[in-house]
């Protein structure tokens, strides 16, 4: 019953995040692209497992951030200066993430993309 209510607990958080989220949404509609891109050009295991990570982990890390938001927002009202740095060092930290995503995603699917349109 413990690991149910866990379950239930974390869907609930992607569910609430999928609906409210901004930056959720806009990693969510990117997966869907990408995804998408990588099937119709047919990537190997190999690529899969890069794009996946890099999905995962962006989705992840944007979960991550905005329950920090949250935790800091309880935590005071009050506009402090370690607050805003907690706040920022999350964000930056699913920048990096969303960066090298973004760099993976080029390397997988740049040439494949240019073989498709200039060949």
């Amino acid at each position: 019953m413990r690991i149910a209510c866990a379950f239930k607990y974390a869907i609930q958080g992607i569910v609430y995040a999928t609906k409210v989220e901004k930056n959720f949404q806009i990693h969510i509609t990117c997966a869907l692209i990408v995804t998408v891109l990588s099937i119709i050009l047919k990537i190997n295991k190999t690529e899969w497992l890069f794009i996946i990570i890099s999905i995962f982990g962006v989705l992840a890390l944007e979960l991550v951030n905005s329950a920090l938001e949250r935790s800091v927002d309880i935590a005071t009202k009050e506009i402090k200066p370690l607050a805003k740095q907690a706040k920022d060092l999350a964000a930056a930290a699913v920048l990096v993430y969303a960066i090298m995503s973004v760099i993976i995603g080029i390397v997988i699917l740049g040439p494949k993309l240019m073989t498709l349109f200039f060949h």
